[in-house]
């Protein structure tokens, strides 16, 4: 990993900004973004905080593109049922003006998995400005916050996981659960009447 930061960093700016494209785009088994800048900016702390930040939120931001549009492709093996449903809450947040705005903003600006978010936008065939917009945004101030901290925030998390694989195929764990689940409420029970059911969760039409 330290050869992949050495032989990126020397292109400053524009090989950060590769490397952030291409972790972004790929659904599993990639480190948490944040923990690549603020290890780039540990290596070289010349790097300007701000700039570091706006260079990986638009790294990011372009790779999760990549990652929905893949994402959309996989629909046609979804089952009817998980059809309608991420049709019924894809139509809701289209009917809210700052739905997607901040929907992404929340999952840009916290530590939740942005990667299944994407994926879940892919498979709802979501069309909004306002899911990129909000995810920028939200990813700058993150890793400002994160990058900025440097140290007092990677040390801890890299000794909960020592094993780095091991932390990320957890986190890996953990979203695909939450997709599921999400592909699986019946979202216009939930929405008509505030109540949570589930629908049969059949999400793969073999």
């Amino acid at each position: 990993m330290l050869d992949i930061f050495e032989i990126f960093g020397e292109f400053s700016y524009f090989g950060i900004f590769l490397v952030l494209i291409g972790v972004n785009a790929s659904p599993i088994l990639m480190p948490p973004s944040w923990i690549i800048l603020t290890s780039f900016h540990l290596l070289d702390p010349s790097l300007n905080v701000v700039v570091l930040a706006m260079v990986g939120a638009t790294g990011a931001t372009i790779g999760r593109f990549t990652l929905k549009k893949i994402s959309s492709l996989f629909r046609k093996f979804i089952g009817d049922e998980q059809k309608s449903n991420l049709d019924i809450i894809g139509d809701y947040l289209n009917r809210k003006k700052y739905g997607y705005i901040i929907a992404s903003f929340l999952f840009g600006a916290t530590p939740l998995p942005s990667n299944m978010l994407f994926i879940a936008y892919g498979l709802m065939r979501a069309k909004s400005i306002g899911i990129y917009v909000g995810f920028w945004f939200g990813r700058t101030i993150s890793y400002v916050i994160m990058i900025y901290f440097g140290n007092a925030v990677l040390t801890p998390f890299l000794e909960i996981f020592e094993d780095r694989l091991t932390g990320i195929l957890l986190i890996d764990g953990i979203g695909i659960g939450v997709i599921i689940i999400f592909a699986s409420i019946n979202w216009t029970v939930l929405i008509t009447q505030r109540k949570i059911k589930f629908v049969k969760p059949k999400i793969w039409r073999l």
